[in-house]
């Protein structure tokens, strides 16, 4: 079983945005969320995310945005910080 939870345009609005991948491992999920760079048509989810949350951002005008992001693993029970210093390093 393999899913993906998206909605972008809450994010815009001032929404929390959580994008879930969840399934068996080895079934495409990391692949999923990040893809590759070249062919574009092979980018993830993550870089199309990115891609429309700041084209959004830059085309408002009178506000100011924080954009925050995290990309987090969890297998076995443990949680990993992906976009961490060390991403080895086990979260509590």
């Amino acid at each position: 079983f393999y899913s993906v939870f998206l909605h972008f345009q809450g994010v815009t609005e001032g929404y929390n945005g959580t994008i879930f991948a969840y399934g068996q491992t080895g079934s495409g999920k990391s692949f999923t969320m990040q893809g590759i760079v070249d062919p574009s048509t092979q980018k993830g989810i993550i870089p199309r995310a990115f891609e429309h949350i700041f084209e959004s951002v830059q085309c408002a005008e009178n506000a100011k945005f924080l954009v925050r992001a995290s990309y987090l693993e969890i297998y076995n029970e443990d949680i990993r910080d992906l976009l961490g210093a060390d991403t080895k390093q086990k979260l509590e």
